[in-house]
């Protein structure tokens, strides 16, 4: 006898298959979504970026400036640099990083962030208070977005430590740099006891401009006054005795003197041609100045002229060139062979 069976019409056929469909998609949409909404957080909008950096870097600022004011530093050396001078830690320092730290991770989990500073305190309220800027709005298109593992935010809580502990309060900043593929597309520089903000997005806009003249015969060439090395040998030997030699401190500090500075700060800051540095530097230092010369048609390299890689280990050892509104490679011509052993 042949087997018992269930016979359909055409009909009943088309509603079986329906209905299986209806079960998978069932089973499946939740997965996909939640697919597609990994995607979305994965992908960050670099407009949204540079207004939280932005934001980062003020409310540091303040943490900066409050503890100045009050005068409780607590002050303490985190070491030596390989030129011997100290590295110093400060309240003020410690500050600024939970509040720009935290606010950035909390904000953007999916992005690493590298900070000067190392602290286990953890605020989860610290969150982006969803305000654009009216300039960024006005100058920054908000449609461009990348890939999350792509970043790496590079935060200075305190730039100008040494200076800061001394009062030259003129030279401090709070930094945010953002790197895209190692390449630095996002610069916030904030001066606290000026209230005035630098900020440039690679291709997307800059409140800062270049001035009108600069020279490189001789230039005026602004170095570390706390890092110095051998610098003032190195200029002279490139660009003559007579050479001006300003002694700044903050790689912020000196990245904005390269620059046209607002009229209302621009008492403030010493005007300089180029910004030379020939011992090692920290990349948090460095970086959102790179991205702010990047975006206004300037460079940042080695004193070798190689491009400097802003992911991974945080370490420049090649000595900076800093220029804008002149032409690069001239400079890296008159200069010296460099060798980082020799100059520290």
């Amino acid at each position: 006898m042949a087997p018992m069976g269930i016979r359909l019409s055409p009909l009943g056929v088309a509603v079986f298959c329906l209905l299986g469909v209806g079960v998978i998609y069932h089973l499946y949409a939740g997965v996909i979504s939640n697919r597609l909404s990994a995607f979305r957080q994965r992908s960050v909008n670099l407009r949204e970026l540079l207004a939280v950096s932005v934001e980062a870097a003020v409310l540091g600022g303040r943490e900066v400036k409050k503890v100045r004011e009050e005068n409780v530093l607590m002050e303490k050396s985190k070491g030596k640099t390989k030129e011997g001078a100290s590295e110093l830690l400060t309240l003020g320092d410690l500050r600024s990083h939970r509040r720009m730290f935290n606010l950035l991770r909390n904000t953007f989990p999916d992005v690493l962030v590298h900070s000067e500073e190392h602290d286990n305190t953890v605020d989860k309220d610290a969150t982006w208070s969803r305000d654009i800027p009216a300039d960024i709005l006005d100058k920054v298109n908000g449609r461009k977005e990348v890939p999350a593992e792509s970043i790496t935010v590079w935060i200075d809580p305190l730039d100008a430590t040494q200076e800061y502990t001394e009062n030259l309060v003129k030279y401090v900043t709070t930094m945010v740099c953002v790197a895209v593929e190692g390449k630095p597309v996002i610069g916030v520089i904030h001066q606290p006891f000026s209230g005035f903000t630098a900020w440039a997005l690679v291709d997307g806009g800059t409140n800062m401009g270049r001035r009108s003249t600069y020279s490189i015969n001789p230039p005026k060439v602004i170095v570390s006054r706390s890092h110095s090395g051998k610098v003032k040998g190195y200029v002279q030997d490139a660009f003559g005795n007579s050479t001006t030699i300003i002694p700044a401190g903050g790689a912020g500090y000196k990245v904005l003197s390269l620059l046209e500075m607002p009229a209302s700060k621009s008492d403030t800051i010493d005007q300089a041609d180029i910004y030379i540095h020939v011992t090692f530097i920290k990349k948090w230092d460095i970086c959102a100045g790179a991205a702010i010369l990047n975006a206004l048609g300037g460079r940042m390299t080695t004193l070798k002229g190689e491009d400097i890689d802003y992911s991974g280990e945080p370490l420049n050892k090649g000595g900076l060139l800093a220029t804008v509104g002149v032409n690069h490679i001239s400079v890296l011509e008159k200069l010296p062979s460099w060798d980082p052993e020799d100059k520290q």
